[in-house]
Parts: structure tokens; C-alpha cells; sequence
């Protein structure tokens, strides 16, 4: 069977993304052309990588949409509606619930549990789960039952300090983590090999994956120096401007396998129309 082919579901940046919702940074002047601009390179740096990019424009009206990790979690089984832990973006999913329909079964979680996209990390068949300020014990609870039936252990971890689990903790593509330490509670990942960011970088942390390729933010450069030297190829865009709304790289998209794709290779192989 052909190569499963990552698509990277993104959303356009709002007009009026300066009114996002903020809980670390204080706010501050977010220049929206530079934004689309910025927003632009960032897809392109994913079809590099060899990512399916597809933008949507369903949210608009909502300052928080471009980043649209948080409204879904996608596995290879299904997807999941998030409940998202601020009131002002429980509208998002719904928005993009008709295009996640195409490629997998949807389930959704509902308030009062909470659970964003951002706390969640797979890493093979573990799953580690962030308690953060916008994904409860509930959220976890609920979540978990939903996939256990799919052979997946649920970790859960305490996050301090920062928006997101990935904010302070994603994996590279051999499954070592990268972490910031200050932000997470790492005795809760005994067993896992990791690697601590510089600490002039504390944002460093957060990596998306496309394939062996490491995506991640330009400003960077120590993390990405270090994550070269473990052989790995690094791509860099600048989102200095959705790092103002406390958005990083992996907040703009929802990384996925699409197997439709595999399955058309497999049928057009064959000789037959899908």
C-alpha cells in the first residue's frame, strides 16, 4: 500500500485576531497583514515537508480560529470535537466538525468537561494529556473513554505556566520528547527518553511533525541547531506575530493521515475507479 500522505488542516487568520483570548502574554499591536503573510510561508513550509495543506475560512467572525489544533484531536480511528476550556471559542468546532467528516468517524465532548487539542500528544499508541487552564480532569476522563477501546494508554500531566501541553512538550520523530521542564511536570514521564530546550528558549519546545521533518518557529535557533545535530531535518517559518496571541507552530494546523489518498493509490494501482 502507498506511503499514508499527512494533510495539514489549517484556518485563515480572523480580522480581528487582536481580540484573541490571552492568559500569559499581555497584549500587544498583532499587524494583520504581516499575519496572512506570515500564515502563507507557514503552509508552504508544510507542503515542503510533503503535507496535503488545506485552508479554511469557516470561522472567521471568531478571533481565536487560526488556531485550529485546539478544536479536534484526530487519531487514526476517529476524531474528536473538542470542548474548548474558553468560553468565547466553543463555537469553533462546530465550524470545522463538516470537513473533519470526510476522513474519520466523529465523536464530541461536551462542558463541563473541557478538553483543547493543544494538551494532547500522541507518541505511538501513549497519549499524554495536559491539565492546563483549558482541560480539566473531565475532559481527560471523557476523552479516555473514548479511545481506550483502541488500545491507547492515557497519560495525564499537570502543566504550569503556559497555555498548552505542546507549548512545553512534543516528540521528535523517534519518539524522544522534547521538553521545557520549568512548564510540565516531567516525573510523569518515566520511560520516555527526553530532551530539555535550551533555556534561553523556553518556547522551543513545541515541534510539529511532517514525516522525519521537524517544523518548527525561526526564532528558535538553539533548539533547532540541537535537534539537527540528533540528524533530523529542521524547517523554519517566522509566526511572530501569532506568538503574540501565545500561538505556536503547532497551533495552526491539525496534522492528520489522510487515508483516502492511500486508498486511491491502492485502487488506481489495481486498475480499478474508487
Amino acid at each position: 500500500m502507498p506511503a499514508r500522505r499527512t494533510l495539514a488542516l489549517m484556518h485563515a487568520p480572523a480580522p480581528n485576531m487582536e481580540q484573541c483570548q490571552l492568559t500569559y502574554l499581555g497584549r500587544s499591536a498583532i499587524d494583520y497583514a504581516v499575519a496572512i503573510m506570515q500564515h502563507s510561508r507557514y503552509a508552504l513550509m508544510f507542503r515542503r515537508c510533503g503535507a496535503e495543506v488545506r485552508v479554511l475560512d469557516v470561522n472567521r467572525e471568531l478571533p481565536d480560529c487560526v488556531f485550529i489544533e485546539d478544536t479536534a484531536i484526530v487519531l487514526d480511528e476517529i476524531a474528536v470535537l473538542a470542548s474548548m476550556g474558553a468560553e468565547s471559542r466553543r463555537a469553533e468546532p462546530a465550524g470545522i466538525e463538516a470537513e473533519l467528516g470526510k476522513y474519520r468517524q466523529l465523536h464530541r465532548i461536551s462542558p463541563p468537561a473541557t478538553l483543547e487539542g493543544g494538551d494532547v500528544l500522541c507518541v505511538g499508541r501513549n497519549i499524554l494529556v495536559g491539565l492546563s487552564s483549558r482541560t480539566n480532569m473531565a475532559g481527560v476522563q471523557a476523552f479516555q473513554k473514548l479511545v481506550s477501546r483502541y488500545g491507547y494508554t492515557m497519560v495525564p500531566l499537570p502543566v504550569r505556566q503556559c497555555l498548552h501541553l505542546k507549548t512545553a512538550c512534543t516528540a521528535l520523530p523517534d519518539g524522544t520528547l522534547l521538553v521545557n521542564p520549568t512548564w510540565i511536570d516531567v516525573d510523569a514521564l518515566r520511560g520516555f527518553d527526553l530532551l530539555a530546550i535550551p533555556e534561553g528558549e523556553p518556547w522551543g519546545a513545541n515541534v510539529a511533525l511532517v514525516g522525519s521533518s521537524v517544523c518548527m518557529a525561526a526564532d528558535h535557533l538553539q533548539t533547532a541547531e540541537m535537534i539537527r545535530e540528533r540528524g533530523f531535518d529542521v524547517q523554519t517559518a517566522d509566526i511572530s506575530e501569532f506568538a503574540k496571541a501565545e500561538g505556536g507552530v503547532t497551533c495552526l494546523s491539525i496534522l492528520f493521515s489522510d487515508f483516502r489518498t492511500a486508498i486511491q493509490g491502492m485502487t488506481t494501482e489495481l486498475g480499478f475507479r474508487p
